[in-house]
């Protein structure tokens, strides 16, 4: 089976199985890497995925595709900087920074970042700081959320300063309800 038979078929058993779990279905590609074929699959869930959600995904999923010619299969959450790839994604990413690469420079420009205010089927407009730019949805090769891990950190420990100081008794589940953040988002 060629490449691309390969990857769609597999793409159309995890959409249905993701629509099935209630999970998201984000993206399905399939690699050659060091001799072998890699059909990674991408999934998110209200929440986000764990280890375990990705777990039995992807033995659901095995079953699907058995007759695939692929060697491994690899199921993962897609991650802080998931990729927009469907109308859905451009709509979570309304009124945030992304970043755009273009298979073709425009205005000598390959890479463009900026606030994204708008988009249709054909394009994405985002805001810059010498003004709104609007792009062809076919001419970028990737369009991805711009990730400030240390501003959103800061802006965290800020915000749990302020509750450690305005009552000790929330110190402790404060500290509690971080720490099960953290970790479920480690389980990504």
């Amino acid at each position: 089976m060629a490449r691309k038979s390969v990857a769609k078929a597999a793409e159309a058993a995890a959409e249905g199985l993701a629509q099935e779990m209630g999970y998201i279905y984000v993206d399905t590609e399939l690699t050659h890497e060091h001799g072998a074929a890699f059909l990674r699959v991408y999934v998110d869930a209200p929440g986000g995925m764990s280890l375990e959600k990705c777990e039995t995904f992807h033995r659901a999923l095995v079953k699907r595709i058995d007759e695939l010619e692929y060697d491994y299969l690899e199921v993962s959450s897609p991650g802080l900087d998931r990729p927009l790839k469907r109308d859905a994604d451009y709509e979570r990413n309304l009124g945030k920074e992304i970043e755009l690469r273009l298979f073709e420079p425009l205005d000598g420009q390959k890479r463009l970042s900026g606030t994204l205010i708008s988009y249709d089927k054909e394009s994405a407009t985002i805001e810059m700081p010498e003004g709104e730019k609007t792009v062809p949805r076919r001419g970028v090769s990737k369009a991805a959320p711009v990730l400030r891990l240390e501003e959103e950190l800061q802006a965290e420990e800020e915000a749990e300063t302020e509750t450690d100081g305005n009552d000790e008794g929330n110190e402790r589940g404060g500290r509690a309800a971080d720490a099960q953040g953290n970790k479920s988002e480690q389980g990504q």
